[in-house]
């Protein structure tokens, strides 16, 4: 993994514009996550990952809980540890069992994802492998999901893979309280 040597900012900063992104942070979390306060060495970028995380999270129209099985299936594809950690309860939370969770971890597929579930998991592991989905991938999600529910598949395939790479290349370390799976 990479090293950084710039710190984590406080939770609490003097810069009043990363305050007030702090404030709406914790406005829905108990704290702000370390990634958070290592983006927010650039105020305007942490804005505009802000705006597009917290979109994919609370906008889109497809299932939580196939989105939290494709940012599973990234975080173990690249072993972004922050991700995987941080995941697993909101997919937990969004009705992926301990036993699908496991499959991914051991990079299979659980017998009770559906087929669409399955595509979605199929883009996700073509977007992480990179460089872009095929179109033999993109033709069986269409068969599953509109054209605004592909959008928001790939964009979320493709943020999460961002997301891994940011916290690997800025050695972001996990916070207390989560338990780095590997």
């Amino acid at each position: 993994m990479a090293t950084t040597d710039m710190d984590l900012l406080p939770e609490t900063p003097d810069d009043p514009k990363l305050k007030a992104m702090f404030e709406e942070v914790t406005a829905r979390w108990p704290r702000v996550p370390n990634l958070y306060r290592m983006l927010g060495h650039s105020p305007d970028m942490l804005r505009g990952w802000l705006d597009l995380a917290w979109s994919l999270r609370l906008n889109a129209t497809t299932p939580r809980r196939t989105r939290e099985l494709m940012i599973l299936r990234g975080a173990r594809m690249t072993e972004t540890a922050y991700e995987w950690a941080h995941h697993v309860p909101m997919a937990l939370e969004a009705g992926v069992t301990q036993a699908e969770v496991d499959a991914l971890m051991n990079g299979d597929m659980a017998d009770t994802l559906t087929k669409a579930e399955r595509a979605a998991l199929q883009l996700a592991t073509e977007v992480t492998e990179g460089p872009a989905a095929s179109p033999k991938c993109m033709a069986n999600l269409k068969q599953y999901y509109s054209d605004a529910e592909v959008i928001e598949l790939v964009l979320t395939a493709s943020f999460y893979v961002c997301v891994g790479r940011t916290l690997k290349s800025l050695s972001v370390p996990l916070e207390e309280g989560y338990e780095a799976p590997w």
